[in-house]
């Protein structure tokens, strides 16, 4: 299944160095799916990106520790002045 970067127009180069066994393997391989060798590291390559940053975004705790968790979320908020000063200023972008 291509990802949407398959899709869009390819305009920016990644080089890289591979071993002689290394480059027949990922040729073996593009070749089963028959799709050239660059598709298939960069489709490999962004699927593992892709899994990477969801575990970045996904984690799990104990039932203690996600009690914790959840508690912390429902207390009310607390007043912070410091933080209300700088929002209520206009950014360096709105100077």
């Amino acid at each position: 299944m291509p990802t949407p970067t398959a899709r869009s127009k390819r305009t920016k180069r990644l080089n890289l160095r591979a071993t002689q066994a290394q480059k027949r393997l990922l040729e073996t391989a593009a070749s089963g799916q028959d799709v050239t060798v660059s598709e298939f590291v960069l489709e490999s390559a962004c699927v593992r990106a892709e899994s990477i940053l969801a575990e970045e975004r996904h984690f799990e705790l104990p039932p203690d520790r996600w009690k914790a968790f959840v508690s912390a979320l429902d207390r009310p908020a607390r007043s912070k002045p410091r933080l209300r000063k700088l929002l209520s200023e206009p950014s360096v972008l709105e100077r």
